[in-house]
């Protein structure tokens, strides 16, 4: 039987999404040769018998960083917004394979997933007081966090994200003074930066957030910024969805063959917080409701 070759190099959400379900289709059917891949990429292709990490730099160029994948474009097929083609797409069984219990002695834990705070994102981020809010209710409800905004050093980028200043999320707070959310971890005994967590063990990081995200509780992410890697495990998720086309185009997270679902068919609890309605007013941000759903989906731990 012949093999296909694979060479993929596309954003990140579009290799989760399009990329990985195609190969391991193939893989699944005896039809996948050798794939060429991103630097760093290698444990999301364990299935995988012939895999060279060959890409130093992401593409936003989908003709050609998908130019072996059915699927080209992340967010919608035949016009229906949300909904790809899901004719040759099949998801590998991360959270099984991935299972450890090499973190056991932080469980329960809860990941909370942030965006990178770029410029252009208009603030779009978790910040200081949203998250002071969320950690305080999950560690004194039993949990522990383990929180991950990556620094964008953890991996390699595409376009936007080379062109993208380094910027922190901050705060001036009363008897503190201006801290950063990395910070603010250090404020919780039970908060936990995946970064300092990563520094610890002799992992990789994408086996590293694989092996974690396998082993979570559920999910507190902003869309986009890694939140298609949370819906492969099954595990509850709570999405503050900002901005792009999860918030300006109605069904794009709720169609029942939206991709998210498909995924692993996640629980997905949605807070839809326009940034276009914040008029410059953090006050005007719907972290009240936010907080309101994370109390709802993770209830006090016994």
């Amino acid at each position: 039987m012949m093999k296909k070759n694979i060479e993929t190099n596309p954003e990140f959400a579009s290799e989760v999404v399009l990329s990985i379900p195609y190969c391991y289709y193939l893989h699944q059917r005896g039809q996948l040769g050798k794939v060429t891949i991103c630097n760093g990429m290698k444990p999301f292709y364990y299935f995988a018998d012939n895999v060279v990490e060959g890409f130093s730099q992401r593409s936003l160029d989908n003709p050609t960083a998908l130019k072996d994948i059915p699927n080209k474009w992340l967010h919608h097929s035949h016009g229906v917004d949300g909904v790809i083609d899901y004719t040759e797409w099949e998801t590998p069984p991360y959270k099984e394979v991935y299972r450890t219990d090499i973190f056991d002695d932080i469980k329960p834990f809860v990941i909370v997933n942030n965006i990178f705070n770029a410029p252009w994102l208009e603030n779009g981020c978790l910040d200081i007081k949203s998250l002071y809010d969320i950690f305080t209710y999950l560690t004194e409800s039993g949990y522990k966090v383990v929180y991950k905004r990556p620094e964008n050093k953890e991996f390699i980028l595409d376009q936007n994200e080379i062109m993208t200043p380094s910027s922190d999320i901050t705060a001036d707070v009363e008897g503190i003074g201006v801290i950063t959310d990395y910070e603010l971890c250090d404020y919780f005994e039970n908060v936990i930066n995946i970064n300092k967590l990563w520094k610890d063990t002799d992992l990789d990081y994408s086996t590293l957030n694989l092996n974690l995200f396998a082993e979570t509780e559920g999910f507190i992410t902003t869309s986009g910024a890694g939140s298609q890697l949370c819906a492969y495990f099954g595990k509850p998720i709570v999405m503050h969805v900002t901005r792009g086309r999860e918030v300006e185009r109605p069904g794009y997270l709720t169609h029942p063959d939206c991709f998210y679902k498909k995924l692993s068919n996640a629980p997905l609890h949605l807070i839809y917080d326009d940034h276009k309605k914040w008029n410059g007013d953090p006050s005007n941000r719907k972290y009240d409701e936010l907080n309101q759903v994370v109390k709802k989906v993770f209830g006090e731990k016994k």
